[in-house]
Protein backbone atom coordinates (compact mmCIF):
# COMPACT_ATOMS: atom_id res chain seq x y z
CA UNK A 1 0.00 0.00 0.00
CA UNK A 2 3.03 2.38 0.56
CA UNK A 3 4.24 2.09 -2.58
CA UNK A 4 0.84 2.75 -3.97
CA UNK A 5 0.70 5.80 -2.41
CA UNK A 6 4.33 6.62 -3.51
CA UNK A 7 3.29 5.92 -6.77
CA UNK A 8 0.43 8.33 -7.15
CA UNK A 9 2.98 11.15 -5.08
CA UNK A 10 5.44 10.37 -8.46
CA UNK A 11 2.09 10.68 -10.81
CA UNK A 12 1.35 13.61 -9.15
CA UNK A 13 4.80 14.99 -9.48
CA UNK A 14 5.56 13.57 -13.20
CA UNK A 15 3.34 16.47 -14.79
CA UNK A 16 5.21 19.30 -12.82
CA UNK A 17 8.58 17.57 -14.08
CA UNK A 18 7.56 17.62 -17.38
CA UNK A 19 6.66 21.17 -17.46
CA UNK A 20 9.86 21.91 -15.97
CA UNK A 21 12.23 19.88 -17.92
CA UNK A 22 10.37 21.32 -21.34
CA UNK A 23 10.60 24.04 -20.21
CA UNK A 24 13.88 24.11 -19.24
CA UNK A 25 14.95 22.72 -22.69
CA UNK A 26 12.96 25.52 -23.92
CA UNK A 27 15.11 28.03 -22.13
CA UNK A 28 18.46 26.63 -23.45
CA UNK A 29 17.72 26.73 -26.75
CA UNK A 30 16.13 30.30 -26.52
CA UNK A 31 19.47 30.77 -24.83
CA UNK A 32 21.89 29.14 -26.86
CA UNK A 33 20.31 31.05 -29.63
CA UNK A 34 20.44 34.51 -27.79
CA UNK A 35 24.09 33.84 -27.27
CA UNK A 36 25.16 32.92 -31.09
CA UNK A 37 23.58 36.16 -32.34
CA UNK A 38 25.26 38.26 -29.10
CA UNK A 39 28.70 36.56 -30.62
CA UNK A 40 27.56 37.81 -34.23
CA UNK A 41 26.93 41.35 -32.75
CA UNK A 42 30.07 41.22 -30.85
CA UNK A 43 32.10 40.83 -33.77
CA UNK A 44 29.75 42.85 -35.90
CA UNK A 45 30.65 46.13 -33.96
CA UNK A 46 34.24 45.15 -32.85
CA UNK A 47 34.94 44.57 -36.79
CA UNK A 48 33.13 47.73 -37.39
CA UNK A 49 35.16 49.82 -34.89
CA UNK A 50 38.43 48.29 -36.54
CA UNK A 51 37.56 49.07 -39.97
CA UNK A 52 36.87 52.71 -39.26
CA UNK A 53 40.43 52.82 -37.41
CA UNK A 54 42.10 51.69 -40.76
CA UNK A 55 39.71 53.72 -42.66
CA UNK A 56 40.44 56.81 -40.78
CA UNK A 57 44.04 56.21 -41.41
CA UNK A 58 43.84 55.49 -45.10
CA UNK A 59 42.26 58.89 -44.85
CA UNK A 60 45.17 60.45 -43.20
CA UNK A 61 47.67 59.00 -45.57
CA UNK A 62 45.47 59.94 -48.64
CA UNK A 63 45.91 63.50 -46.82
CA UNK A 64 49.61 63.41 -46.56
CA UNK A 65 49.78 62.36 -50.19
CA UNK A 66 48.48 66.04 -51.11
CA UNK A 67 51.06 67.62 -49.09
CA UNK A 68 53.15 69.69 -51.90
CA UNK A 69 56.29 69.12 -49.83
CA UNK A 70 55.62 65.21 -49.64
CA UNK A 71 54.44 64.83 -53.07
CA UNK A 72 57.27 67.30 -54.14
CA UNK A 73 59.82 65.31 -51.89
CA UNK A 74 60.75 67.93 -50.11
CA UNK A 75 63.62 66.78 -47.48
CA UNK A 76 63.45 69.41 -45.00
CA UNK A 77 59.47 70.19 -45.73
CA UNK A 78 58.21 67.16 -45.79
CA UNK A 79 60.13 66.24 -42.35
CA UNK A 80 58.30 69.18 -40.62
CA UNK A 81 54.67 68.33 -42.18
CA UNK A 82 55.20 64.59 -41.36
CA UNK A 83 56.26 65.12 -37.75
CA UNK A 84 53.27 67.74 -37.14
CA UNK A 85 51.22 64.97 -38.45
CA UNK A 86 52.72 62.51 -36.10
CA UNK A 87 52.04 64.83 -33.02
CA UNK A 88 48.48 65.18 -33.80
CA UNK A 89 47.71 61.77 -34.46
CA UNK A 90 47.97 59.77 -31.35
CA UNK A 91 47.04 56.37 -32.43
CA UNK A 92 50.24 56.10 -34.60
CA UNK A 93 54.05 55.56 -33.74
CA UNK A 94 55.13 57.85 -36.83
CA UNK A 95 55.06 58.60 -40.43
CA UNK A 96 57.05 58.52 -43.20
CA UNK A 97 58.17 58.50 -47.20
CA UNK A 98 60.08 55.35 -48.61
CA UNK A 99 61.52 55.24 -52.00
CA UNK A 100 61.39 53.07 -54.48
CA UNK A 101 64.41 50.89 -53.29
CA UNK A 102 63.16 50.93 -49.91
CA UNK A 103 64.87 53.53 -48.92
CA UNK A 104 63.96 56.25 -46.20
CA UNK A 105 63.19 59.48 -48.18
CA UNK A 106 61.65 61.60 -44.71
CA UNK A 107 59.76 60.91 -42.31
CA UNK A 108 57.80 62.29 -38.65
CA UNK A 109 61.62 60.89 -36.65
CA UNK A 110 64.75 60.47 -37.62
CA UNK A 111 65.97 57.06 -39.60
CA UNK A 112 68.73 54.76 -37.92
CA UNK A 113 71.88 54.04 -40.35
CA UNK A 114 71.41 51.39 -42.94
CA UNK A 115 67.75 51.01 -42.46
CA UNK A 116 65.67 49.66 -45.45
CA UNK A 117 61.99 48.25 -45.73
CA UNK A 118 61.78 47.02 -49.48
CA UNK A 119 61.89 43.28 -47.45
CA UNK A 120 58.25 44.19 -45.58
CA UNK A 121 55.32 42.66 -47.10
CA UNK A 122 52.94 45.61 -46.88
CA UNK A 123 55.65 47.66 -49.14
CA UNK A 124 55.58 45.16 -51.97
CA UNK A 125 52.19 44.65 -51.75
CA UNK A 126 51.73 48.56 -52.81
CA UNK A 127 54.67 48.15 -55.18
CA UNK A 128 52.16 44.94 -56.60
CA UNK A 129 48.95 46.73 -56.61
CA UNK A 130 49.60 50.12 -56.61
CA UNK A 131 46.62 50.38 -53.94
CA UNK A 132 46.53 51.28 -49.90
CA UNK A 133 47.64 48.16 -47.83
CA UNK A 134 47.62 47.15 -44.15
CA UNK A 135 50.59 44.72 -43.09
CA UNK A 136 51.00 42.07 -40.48
CA UNK A 137 51.85 43.09 -37.02
CA UNK A 138 55.16 43.78 -37.08
CA UNK A 139 58.16 45.62 -35.01
CA UNK A 140 58.59 48.39 -36.13
CA UNK A 141 62.56 49.02 -37.03
CA UNK A 142 62.19 52.65 -36.07
CA UNK A 143 60.74 52.57 -31.97
CA UNK A 144 61.00 48.73 -31.40
CA UNK A 145 57.49 48.68 -30.98
CA UNK A 146 54.74 46.31 -32.19
CA UNK A 147 52.79 48.28 -35.06
CA UNK A 148 50.20 47.46 -37.90
CA UNK A 149 51.90 49.22 -40.47
CA UNK A 150 49.43 50.50 -43.25
CA UNK A 151 51.09 52.05 -46.59
CA UNK A 152 49.55 53.19 -49.84
CA UNK A 153 51.52 54.64 -52.97
CA UNK A 154 52.67 57.68 -53.80
CA UNK A 155 51.50 58.42 -57.28
CA UNK A 156 53.05 60.38 -60.21
CA UNK A 157 50.97 60.11 -62.90
CA UNK A 158 50.20 55.93 -63.18
CA UNK A 159 53.40 55.01 -61.87
CA UNK A 160 54.54 54.69 -58.52
CA UNK A 161 56.60 57.43 -57.23
CA UNK A 162 57.11 56.51 -53.64
CA UNK A 163 55.21 54.95 -50.66
CA UNK A 164 53.83 56.56 -47.79
CA UNK A 165 54.30 54.45 -44.52
CA UNK A 166 52.26 54.25 -41.37
CA UNK A 167 51.46 51.86 -38.78
CA UNK A 168 48.77 51.45 -36.02
CA UNK A 169 50.23 51.19 -32.38
CA UNK A 170 49.30 48.03 -31.16
CA UNK A 171 49.49 49.15 -27.12
CA UNK A 172 46.87 51.60 -28.34
CA UNK A 173 44.51 49.25 -30.45
CA UNK A 174 44.80 47.11 -27.53
CA UNK A 175 43.40 50.09 -25.31
CA UNK A 176 40.78 51.17 -27.45
CA UNK A 177 39.31 46.94 -27.53
CA UNK A 178 39.88 47.11 -23.74
CA UNK A 179 37.93 50.24 -23.23
CA UNK A 180 34.85 48.12 -24.83
CA UNK A 181 35.05 45.84 -21.90
CA UNK A 182 33.57 42.30 -22.22
CA UNK A 183 31.94 40.17 -19.62
CA UNK A 184 33.61 37.76 -17.52
CA UNK A 185 33.97 34.50 -19.51
CA UNK A 186 34.03 36.71 -22.58
CA UNK A 187 36.85 37.43 -24.80
CA UNK A 188 37.54 39.66 -28.47
CA UNK A 189 40.11 38.72 -30.81
CA UNK A 190 41.86 40.85 -33.36
CA UNK A 191 44.43 38.92 -35.90
CA UNK A 192 46.35 39.89 -39.11
CA UNK A 193 46.22 37.72 -42.13
CA UNK A 194 48.99 35.51 -40.60
CA UNK A 195 47.09 34.64 -37.88
CA UNK A 196 49.41 36.95 -35.40
CA UNK A 197 46.89 37.89 -33.00
CA UNK A 198 47.08 41.89 -32.44
CA UNK A 199 44.70 43.03 -29.90
CA UNK A 200 43.08 40.40 -27.25
CA UNK A 201 40.72 40.85 -24.54
CA UNK A 202 41.18 39.55 -22.23
CA UNK A 203 45.05 39.35 -21.10
CA UNK A 204 46.37 40.77 -23.75
CA UNK A 205 50.21 39.85 -22.37
CA UNK A 206 49.69 36.43 -22.95
CA UNK A 207 48.29 36.48 -26.70
CA UNK A 208 49.14 39.63 -28.14
CA UNK A 209 52.34 38.39 -30.82
CA UNK A 210 50.90 34.86 -30.97
CA UNK A 211 49.50 32.77 -33.58
CA UNK A 212 46.49 31.69 -33.66
CA UNK A 213 45.66 27.85 -32.78
CA UNK A 214 45.12 25.58 -35.91
CA UNK A 215 41.05 25.83 -35.20
CA UNK A 216 41.35 29.51 -35.54
CA UNK A 217 43.37 29.82 -38.66
CA UNK A 218 40.84 28.61 -40.64
CA UNK A 219 38.14 30.80 -39.76
CA UNK A 220 40.88 33.61 -40.47
CA UNK A 221 40.18 33.29 -44.22
CA UNK A 222 36.96 31.67 -44.00
CA UNK A 223 34.46 32.45 -47.45
CA UNK A 224 31.90 34.74 -45.00
CA UNK A 225 30.94 35.52 -41.41
CA UNK A 226 29.46 33.20 -39.19
CA UNK A 227 29.05 31.38 -35.29
CA UNK A 228 30.78 28.39 -34.41
CA UNK A 229 31.24 26.74 -31.10
CA UNK A 230 34.66 25.64 -29.99
CA UNK A 231 35.95 23.45 -27.35
CA UNK A 232 38.93 24.71 -25.81
CA UNK A 233 41.88 23.23 -24.19
CA UNK A 234 40.71 23.62 -20.11
CA UNK A 235 37.28 21.88 -21.63
CA UNK A 236 35.16 24.79 -21.96
CA UNK A 237 32.91 25.75 -24.75
CA UNK A 238 32.67 29.16 -26.21
CA UNK A 239 30.03 30.30 -29.22
CA UNK A 240 32.39 32.67 -30.89
CA UNK A 241 31.26 35.29 -33.65
CA UNK A 242 34.05 35.76 -36.52
CA UNK A 243 34.39 37.77 -38.87
CA UNK A 244 37.46 37.00 -41.68
CA UNK A 245 39.28 39.17 -43.49
CA UNK A 246 37.76 40.52 -46.81
CA UNK A 247 40.19 42.68 -48.65
CA UNK A 248 39.56 45.71 -49.06
CA UNK A 249 37.13 46.29 -46.53
CA UNK A 250 37.78 44.21 -43.37
CA UNK A 251 41.73 43.84 -43.40
CA UNK A 252 41.38 42.26 -39.87
CA UNK A 253 40.23 38.87 -38.24
CA UNK A 254 38.11 39.90 -35.56
CA UNK A 255 36.33 37.01 -33.91
CA UNK A 256 33.69 37.78 -30.39
CA UNK A 257 33.69 34.57 -27.85
CA UNK A 258 31.07 34.20 -25.46
CA UNK A 259 31.25 31.40 -23.33
CA UNK A 260 28.98 28.73 -22.18
CA UNK A 261 28.98 28.31 -18.75
CA UNK A 262 29.16 31.89 -18.37
CA UNK A 263 26.20 32.48 -20.67
CA UNK A 264 23.93 29.68 -19.15
CA UNK A 265 25.43 30.69 -15.61
CA UNK A 266 21.62 32.05 -15.11
CA UNK A 267 19.66 29.22 -16.40
CA UNK A 268 22.06 26.57 -14.81
CA UNK A 269 21.28 28.18 -11.11
CA UNK A 270 17.74 28.65 -12.44
CA UNK A 271 17.71 24.63 -12.81
CA UNK A 272 19.81 23.73 -9.60
CA UNK A 273 16.73 25.81 -7.64
CA UNK A 274 14.55 23.88 -9.20
CA UNK A 275 16.07 20.62 -9.07
CA UNK A 276 16.25 21.52 -5.57
CA UNK A 277 12.85 22.56 -5.00
CA UNK A 278 11.55 19.09 -7.06
CA UNK A 279 13.91 17.07 -5.29
CA UNK A 280 12.47 18.84 -1.74
CA UNK A 281 8.64 18.65 -3.22
CA UNK A 282 8.78 15.20 -4.08
CA UNK A 283 11.06 13.75 -0.48
CA UNK A 284 7.95 15.89 1.37
CA UNK A 285 5.51 14.06 -0.86
CA UNK A 286 6.83 10.78 0.01
CA UNK A 287 7.39 11.17 3.35
CA UNK A 288 3.40 12.91 3.44
CA UNK A 289 2.13 9.74 1.30
CA UNK A 290 3.68 7.80 3.92
CA UNK A 291 2.58 9.59 6.93
CA UNK A 292 -0.75 10.28 5.51
CA UNK A 293 -1.16 6.46 4.34
CA UNK A 294 -0.08 5.26 7.82
CA UNK A 295 -2.36 7.88 9.48
CA UNK A 296 -5.14 7.59 7.50
CA UNK A 297 -4.88 4.93 5.40
CA UNK A 298 -3.29 1.74 6.48
CA UNK A 299 -3.79 2.25 10.34
CA UNK A 300 -7.91 2.20 9.64
CA UNK A 301 -7.35 -1.06 7.16
CA UNK A 302 -5.04 -2.82 9.94
CA UNK A 303 -7.15 -2.14 12.04
CA UNK A 304 -10.68 -3.89 10.18
CA UNK A 305 -8.30 -6.88 9.19
CA UNK A 306 -7.31 -7.68 12.91
CA UNK A 307 -10.77 -7.37 13.98
CA UNK A 308 -11.81 -9.89 11.19
CA UNK A 309 -8.89 -12.06 12.26
CA UNK A 310 -9.73 -11.90 15.57
CA UNK A 311 -13.40 -13.12 14.38
CA UNK A 312 -12.09 -15.96 12.48
CA UNK A 313 -10.30 -17.09 16.05
CA UNK A 314 -13.56 -17.10 17.58
CA UNK A 315 -13.86 -13.46 19.47
CA UNK A 316 -16.97 -12.18 18.77
CA UNK A 317 -17.41 -9.36 21.14
CA UNK A 318 -14.21 -7.62 18.81
CA UNK A 319 -15.20 -4.44 16.96
CA UNK A 320 -13.21 -1.54 15.10
CA UNK A 321 -14.41 1.08 17.49
CA UNK A 322 -14.58 3.52 14.26
CA UNK A 323 -16.46 6.69 14.26
CA UNK A 324 -15.97 9.78 11.86
CA UNK A 325 -17.27 11.63 8.59
CA UNK A 326 -13.54 9.56 6.67
CA UNK A 327 -14.74 7.04 4.15
CA UNK A 328 -12.52 4.67 6.18
CA UNK A 329 -14.03 5.63 9.34
CA UNK A 330 -17.69 4.72 7.80
CA UNK A 331 -16.47 1.46 6.28
CA UNK A 332 -15.46 0.49 9.84
CA UNK A 333 -18.62 1.87 11.40
CA UNK A 334 -20.60 -0.04 8.64
CA UNK A 335 -18.61 -2.95 9.34
CA UNK A 336 -19.12 -2.87 13.30
CA UNK A 337 -22.87 -2.75 12.50
CA UNK A 338 -22.74 -6.00 10.15
CA UNK A 339 -20.85 -7.90 13.02
CA UNK A 340 -23.60 -6.84 15.27
CA UNK A 341 -26.11 -7.96 13.16
CA UNK A 342 -23.69 -11.37 12.66
CA UNK A 343 -23.27 -11.88 16.05
CA UNK A 344 -27.11 -11.67 16.68
CA UNK A 345 -28.04 -13.77 14.21
CA UNK A 346 -25.54 -16.26 15.57
CA UNK A 347 -27.09 -16.18 18.77
CA UNK A 348 -30.04 -16.52 17.27
CA UNK A 349 -29.32 -19.80 15.46
CA UNK A 350 -27.73 -20.91 19.01
CA UNK A 351 -30.91 -20.44 20.39
CA UNK A 352 -33.06 -22.32 17.10
CA UNK A 353 -30.74 -25.26 17.12
CA UNK A 354 -30.75 -25.59 21.04
CA UNK A 355 -34.40 -25.36 20.65
CA UNK A 356 -34.22 -27.90 17.92
CA UNK A 357 -31.80 -30.29 19.75
CA UNK A 358 -34.10 -30.34 22.93
CA UNK A 359 -37.25 -30.98 20.09
CA UNK A 360 -35.15 -33.49 18.72
CA UNK A 361 -34.56 -35.27 21.77
CA UNK A 362 -37.90 -35.18 22.65
CA UNK A 363 -39.19 -36.69 19.81
CA UNK A 364 -36.23 -39.48 19.93
CA UNK A 365 -37.92 -39.94 23.89
CA UNK A 366 -41.20 -40.12 22.08
CA UNK A 367 -40.01 -42.82 20.20
CA UNK A 368 -38.05 -45.12 22.09
CA UNK A 369 -41.12 -44.88 24.69
CA UNK A 370 -43.50 -45.57 21.58
CA UNK A 371 -41.21 -48.56 20.97
CA UNK A 372 -41.16 -49.29 24.73
CA UNK A 373 -45.21 -49.50 24.62
CA UNK A 374 -45.24 -51.46 21.64
CA UNK A 375 -42.40 -54.06 23.29
CA UNK A 376 -44.72 -54.25 26.45
CA UNK A 377 -47.67 -55.10 24.59
CA UNK A 378 -46.13 -57.60 22.39
CA UNK A 379 -44.55 -59.21 25.82
CA UNK A 380 -48.56 -59.35 27.49
CA UNK A 381 -49.92 -60.60 24.23
CA UNK A 382 -47.61 -63.64 23.36
CA UNK A 383 -45.06 -63.91 25.53
CA UNK A 384 -45.99 -66.95 27.50
CA UNK A 385 -47.86 -68.04 23.69
CA UNK A 386 -44.93 -68.07 21.83
CA UNK A 387 -41.67 -67.16 23.80
CA UNK A 388 -39.68 -67.92 21.02
CA UNK A 389 -41.64 -65.97 18.37
CA UNK A 390 -41.47 -63.19 21.23
CA UNK A 391 -38.03 -63.15 21.74
CA UNK A 392 -37.39 -62.65 17.58
CA UNK A 393 -39.66 -59.83 17.83
CA UNK A 394 -37.95 -57.68 20.53
CA UNK A 395 -34.35 -58.26 19.27
CA UNK A 396 -36.05 -56.66 16.16
CA UNK A 397 -37.86 -54.27 17.78
CA UNK A 398 -34.87 -52.90 19.98
CA UNK A 399 -32.71 -52.99 16.79
CA UNK A 400 -35.16 -50.47 15.16
CA UNK A 401 -35.41 -48.23 17.82
CA UNK A 402 -31.24 -47.90 18.30
CA UNK A 403 -31.77 -47.23 14.15
CA UNK A 404 -34.14 -44.64 14.89
CA UNK A 405 -32.60 -43.24 18.11
CA UNK A 406 -28.83 -42.78 15.52
CA UNK A 407 -31.17 -40.96 12.97
CA UNK A 408 -32.66 -38.58 15.68
CA UNK A 409 -29.66 -37.71 17.47
CA UNK A 410 -26.53 -36.44 15.88
CA UNK A 411 -24.52 -37.84 19.43
CA UNK A 412 -21.16 -39.83 18.06
CA UNK A 413 -22.16 -39.27 14.70
CA UNK A 414 -18.64 -39.93 13.23
CA UNK A 415 -18.67 -43.65 12.16
CA UNK A 416 -16.83 -46.40 9.90
CA UNK A 417 -19.07 -47.52 7.12
CA UNK A 418 -19.28 -50.86 8.58
CA UNK A 419 -20.62 -49.68 12.12
CA UNK A 420 -23.12 -47.49 9.81
CA UNK A 421 -24.39 -50.67 8.11
CA UNK A 422 -24.90 -52.92 10.93
CA UNK A 423 -26.47 -50.14 12.36
CA UNK A 424 -28.89 -49.84 10.07
CA UNK A 425 -29.43 -53.47 9.65
CA UNK A 426 -30.21 -54.51 12.95
CA UNK A 427 -33.38 -53.99 13.38
CA UNK A 428 -34.02 -56.23 9.95
CA UNK A 429 -31.58 -59.25 10.03
CA UNK A 430 -31.81 -61.45 12.96
CA UNK A 431 -29.20 -63.84 11.81
CA UNK A 432 -25.80 -62.30 10.48
CA UNK A 433 -25.38 -64.85 7.90
CA UNK A 434 -27.92 -63.32 5.50
CA UNK A 435 -26.02 -60.25 5.29
CA UNK A 436 -22.22 -60.08 3.74
CA UNK A 437 -20.09 -57.13 4.34
CA UNK A 438 -17.10 -56.58 2.23
CA UNK A 439 -15.04 -53.03 2.01
CA UNK A 440 -11.96 -51.12 3.68
CA UNK A 441 -12.60 -49.34 7.10
CA UNK A 442 -13.38 -45.88 6.24
CA UNK A 443 -14.66 -43.35 8.85
CA UNK A 444 -17.35 -40.65 7.77
CA UNK A 445 -18.05 -37.35 8.83
CA UNK A 446 -21.20 -36.26 10.67
CA UNK A 447 -23.16 -34.76 7.40
CA UNK A 448 -22.13 -38.12 5.75
CA UNK A 449 -22.64 -40.86 7.63
CA UNK A 450 -26.09 -39.71 9.07
CA UNK A 451 -27.49 -39.52 5.21
CA UNK A 452 -25.90 -42.57 4.86
CA UNK A 453 -27.60 -44.19 7.68
CA UNK A 454 -30.87 -42.97 6.20
CA UNK A 455 -30.33 -44.46 2.79
CA UNK A 456 -29.11 -47.98 4.41
CA UNK A 457 -32.16 -47.94 6.35
CA UNK A 458 -34.45 -46.86 3.80
CA UNK A 459 -33.01 -50.16 1.61
CA UNK A 460 -33.30 -52.58 4.41
CA UNK A 461 -37.06 -51.45 4.95
CA UNK A 462 -37.64 -51.75 1.13
CA UNK A 463 -36.11 -55.18 1.23
CA UNK A 464 -38.15 -56.38 4.46
CA UNK A 465 -41.37 -55.21 2.71
CA UNK A 466 -40.82 -56.44 -0.92
CA UNK A 467 -37.08 -57.93 -1.32
CA UNK A 468 -34.98 -60.19 -0.42
CA UNK A 469 -35.11 -59.68 3.44
CA UNK A 470 -38.77 -60.55 3.36
CA UNK A 471 -38.02 -64.15 2.45
CA UNK A 472 -35.86 -66.73 4.58
CA UNK A 473 -33.65 -67.14 2.39
CA UNK A 474 -33.12 -64.12 0.89
CA UNK A 475 -29.54 -62.34 1.43
CA UNK A 476 -28.29 -58.92 0.91
CA UNK A 477 -24.19 -58.11 -0.31
CA UNK A 478 -22.89 -55.00 0.42
CA UNK A 479 -19.73 -54.12 -0.61
CA UNK A 480 -17.82 -50.82 -1.13
CA UNK A 481 -14.39 -49.33 -2.18
CA UNK A 482 -12.86 -46.16 -1.11
CA UNK A 483 -10.21 -44.04 -3.69
CA UNK A 484 -9.11 -40.31 -3.75
CA UNK A 485 -11.64 -39.45 -1.59
CA UNK A 486 -14.37 -41.19 -2.67
CA UNK A 487 -16.85 -44.15 -1.77
CA UNK A 488 -18.42 -46.40 -4.22
CA UNK A 489 -21.37 -48.56 -2.12
CA UNK A 490 -22.87 -51.34 -3.88
CA UNK A 491 -26.20 -53.23 -2.18
CA UNK A 492 -27.31 -56.53 -3.53
CA UNK A 493 -29.86 -58.34 -2.65
CA UNK A 494 -30.39 -62.41 -3.68
CA UNK A 495 -33.10 -65.44 -2.94
CA UNK A 496 -35.95 -63.09 -2.51
CA UNK A 497 -38.94 -62.56 -4.54
CA UNK A 498 -39.38 -61.65 -8.04
CA UNK A 499 -38.33 -58.02 -8.55
CA UNK A 500 -39.99 -55.45 -10.95
CA UNK A 501 -39.54 -52.14 -12.02
CA UNK A 502 -41.93 -49.90 -9.71
CA UNK A 503 -44.46 -47.87 -11.03
CA UNK A 504 -44.49 -44.63 -9.07
CA UNK A 505 -41.91 -43.21 -7.18
CA UNK A 506 -42.59 -43.51 -3.03
CA UNK A 507 -41.39 -41.00 -0.12
CA UNK A 508 -38.29 -43.54 0.56
CA UNK A 509 -36.67 -43.40 -4.04
CA UNK A 510 -36.93 -39.53 -3.18
CA UNK A 511 -35.38 -40.08 0.36
CA UNK A 512 -32.85 -42.01 -1.21
CA UNK A 513 -32.13 -39.35 -3.89
CA UNK A 514 -32.13 -36.63 -1.88
CA UNK A 515 -30.56 -37.44 1.33
CA UNK A 516 -26.92 -36.21 1.22
CA UNK A 517 -25.73 -32.70 0.73
CA UNK A 518 -24.60 -31.25 -2.55
CA UNK A 519 -21.51 -31.65 -0.78
CA UNK A 520 -21.23 -35.18 -1.16
CA UNK A 521 -22.09 -34.82 -5.17
CA UNK A 522 -23.38 -38.32 -4.57
CA UNK A 523 -24.83 -40.01 -7.75
CA UNK A 524 -27.00 -43.04 -7.50
CA UNK A 525 -28.84 -46.03 -9.89
CA UNK A 526 -31.02 -48.55 -9.13
CA UNK A 527 -30.91 -51.46 -10.96
CA UNK A 528 -34.58 -54.18 -10.72
CA UNK A 529 -33.13 -57.22 -11.87
CA UNK A 530 -35.74 -59.98 -11.84
CA UNK A 531 -33.49 -61.81 -9.11
CA UNK A 532 -33.11 -58.49 -6.79
CA UNK A 533 -32.25 -55.15 -6.36
CA UNK A 534 -28.73 -53.58 -7.37
CA UNK A 535 -28.41 -50.24 -5.92
CA UNK A 536 -25.20 -48.20 -6.48
CA UNK A 537 -24.32 -44.72 -4.73
CA UNK A 538 -21.29 -42.73 -4.89
CA UNK A 539 -20.50 -40.15 -2.76
CA UNK A 540 -17.24 -37.85 -1.69
CA UNK A 541 -16.49 -38.37 1.97
CA UNK A 542 -14.66 -34.63 2.76
CA UNK A 543 -12.26 -34.83 5.49
CA UNK A 544 -12.64 -38.66 7.43
CA UNK A 545 -13.15 -37.76 10.96
CA UNK A 546 -10.83 -39.74 13.37
CA UNK A 547 -13.24 -42.71 15.25
CA UNK A 548 -14.38 -41.73 18.74
CA UNK A 549 -13.26 -44.41 21.12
Amino acid sequence: MRLKLVAVAVAALAPVVAMLAYNEVALRHQRNEEVRASAAQAARQASSEVERIVEGLHALLVSVSAMPSVRHLEVQGCNEALKSVAENVPNIRTIFVVGLDGQPVCGSMAFPDGVVFSDRDYFQQVLETKGFAVGTYTQSRLVDKPVLPLAMPLMEGDAVKAVIVSGIRVDWLQNRITERGVAPGNEVTIADGKGTVVAHVPLPERFVGTVLSEEYQRLVHAEQPDVVEIAGKDGTTSVLGYRPIALPASPLYVSAGFSKLEAFAPINRATLMNTLAITGGALFAFLAAIFIGNRFILVPISRIAEVMEKWRSGQTTARTGMTGPDELDVVGATFDRLLDELDERRRRNEQAEEERTLLVREMAHRVKNGFALVQAIARQTFSRANPESYVAFAERLAALAGTYDLILSREGSAASVREIISAALRAHITSEERIRLDGPDVVLPADIALPLSLVLHELATNATKYGSLGSEQGTVAIEWKHDDGRVLLVWTEAGGPPVSTPTKRGFGSVLIERAFSFKAQARSRSDYRPEGLVFEVVFLTGEPAAKAG
